[in-house]
């Protein structure tokens, strides 16, 4: 049996610091981050929870040139539509945040979820199937933690045309897209959120968010 461990007030604390410094990084340096390295984070992703222990996350390493030029055309056309949204002071926000490191970060991931697995019998999906996407999302959280403890910046990016994307990649059918990802050394450190700074949000409090029945 194995021993539960204690993790002392040092390491909560040490883990709030942890989920705090977690950015969405869109700023990042050209170096190379090894692929053992990512792979080393990935795996350490891959203990996240999943309904019925489906485990239905494919991580997907993108690495040719054409299948990243794609995807850059998919997010540069999302986001000029996005753009075109807005009016106002949030069309000159919009205008001025950069919203995707595609260009500079060494390492693209798109994170797909396997919907028509068998692993897990179904458990767990018959009243809610979109478990099956949200157990991709703790993976996708569990990894974001993962690389920040190790010095790697990672950015969501969601402003793209997720069927384009998907027929870009060529990966097998029923596979649907979640997340793509950048990751890479951050360019820059800051512990409020970009969106926070450049005055597009603010945090809420969490006497707004938390409520009894």
């Amino acid at each position: 049996m194995a021993t539960y461990p204690h993790f002392d007030a040092a390491f909560r604390a040490e883990f709030r610091e942890l989920v705090l410094w977690r950015r969405d990084v869109r700023r990042f340096r050209t170096d190379p981050i090894p692929r053992e390295r990512i792979d080393a984070l990935l795996e350490v992703a891959s203990h996240a929870p999943s309904v019925g222990l489906s485990q239905p996350w494919r991580f997907v390493h993108v690495e040719s040139p054409e299948r990243r030029r794609a995807v850059v055309e998919s997010f540069t056309q999302a986001n000029e539509e996005a753009l075109a949204g807005y009016s106002g002071e949030k069309h000159a926000i919009y205008a001025g945040l950069k919203l995707a490191g595609l260009k500079e970060a060494p390492v693209h991931l798109a994170v797909f979820s396997d919907d028509g697995t068998h692993t897990g019998s179904g458990l767990g999906q018959q009243t809610m199937p979109e478990t099956l996407h949200y157990s991709v999302v703790a993976a996708i959280q569990t990894l974001w933690l993962a690389a920040r403890a190790d010095g790697i910046g990672m950015g969501w990016v969601s402003i793209l045309d997720p069927k384009k994307v998907t027929r870009a990649l060529d990966v097998p059918a029923g596979w649907n897209l979640v997340a793509y990802l950048c990751l890479g050394l951050p360019a820059e450190e800051h512990i409020d959120p970009e969106l926070e700074r450049h005055h597009w949000e603010v945090r809420s409090d969490i006497s707004d968010v938390v409520f009894t029945r």
